[in-house]
């Protein structure tokens, strides 16, 4: 008998049509998540007939929708039914606690997608094409959008970031949370420890959406904004502790450290100043999902990347951090990277 052939050995064009037709698959799961398509699988019973009433859709587009589906893993076929994976079940199905389908209209954002489809210029240029500073233009509603629909996604890693920033810290503590978005972080804090008081700054749309967040988690009283630019108001304080969560990949590392140098000024003496981040390795291509971020902030900002922790804690000390500690979050792809105030 011969040799087996090996498979690595035999070059395959395969990766480049995958790659080439991957808008059909999330186009395929938009759709579905439209559709409200996963609420209807799990209420059963699965038939084509019963799934196109349920969604108002066609049986034709429906049957091809759920078969397209079913190839990318999303759900399973028997006897003509559709139910779903334990994927779709957990994070698709609307009735679920952990679903994230609402994500959906974020990533599906014009101000996330349309970029990539003149990705070559963004390249020659080195920059975003889109207009003025991207997705980090003054008030951008893009934000609101983000406030909204990213909270499920974020959820997971609130609890771990909220025991790392208050890892032997117990008492009254005062917290400011820049570009708090959905305030899940902040309100985390607050959970936490039942004396922590939270200012959050960001844009006053946004703003709305965070408290209507701590008003449902019953730390309201605890919980007060500051609306505007977190390069431009006065945050007040001193602060025992400072968030910066998904903020600091969308500047370059010298507005990186003006925005550090100003946290700095507003910490107390040994206070922290806790960045969630998208961390690769020191080759900038691991883990894959940190590393990937680069080509976000690539496309959607003048001049935002994903910065490895190296280069993370260079910026920490030169606006005046010592002790600057990384700490993976067990729940997510990010890294908390934590300095304090000298």
């Amino acid at each position: 008998m011969g040799t087996a052939p090996n498979p690595q050995a035999m070059p395959s064009p395969a990766l480049i049509f995958d790659t080439l037709l991957s808008y059909q698959r999330t186009a395929a799961l938009r759709a579905a998540i439209e559709l409200d398509l996963f609420r209807a699988v799990g209420e059963g019973p699965g038939d084509v007939a019963s799934l196109a009433g349920q969604c108002s859709a066609s049986e034709r587009g429906i049957r091809i929708l759920c078969d397209y589906l079913t190839i990318m893993g999303f759900l399973a076929k028997q006897d003509g039914c559709y139910r779903h994976t334990p994927t779709s079940a957990a994070f698709l199905d609307p009735r679920s606690p952990s679903c994230v389908a609402s994500i959906a209209r974020f990533l599906g954002n014009p101000l996330m997608q349309e970029p990539y489809l003149r990705l070559a210029d963004i390249v020659r240029n080195g920059k975003s094409t889109l207009p003025g500073d991207g997705s980090v233009e003054p008030e951008n509603p893009a934000w609101v959008e983000f406030a909204h629909s990213m909270a499920p996604m974020m959820a997971p890693m609130a609890g771990p970031l909220g025991g790392i920033v208050l890892d032997g810290l117990a008492g009254p503590v005062r917290v400011l949370d820049i570009a708090a978005g959905h305030g899940l972080f902040g309100i985390e804090v607050a959970k936490q420890n039942s004396q922590a008081h939270i200012v959050a700054l960001d844009w006053a749309p946004v703003l709305e959406v965070a408290t209507a967040n701590a008003r449902k988690a019953g730390v309201e009283s605890r919980y007060e904004t500051l609306a505007g630019s977190a390069f431009e108001v006065d945050y007040g304080g001193p602060y025992d502790i400072v968030l910066l969560t998904n903020f600091l990949h969308h500047f370059d590392a010298p507005t990186c450290v003006r925005l550090l140098r100003k946290v700095h000024g507003s910490l107390k003496a040994g206070g922290r100043a806790a960045a969630l981040e998208f961390v690769p390795n020191e080759d900038r291509v691991s883990p894959p999902m940190a590393a990937g971020f680069s080509l976000v902030m690539l496309a959607t900002t003048p001049s935002g990347d994903a910065y490895t922790f190296g280069e993370l804690a260079a910026m920490y000390r030169q606006a005046g951090f010592d002790r600057v500690t990384a700490h993976p979050v067990p729940t997510g792809p990010h890294t908390v990277v934590m300095g304090q105030a000298k």
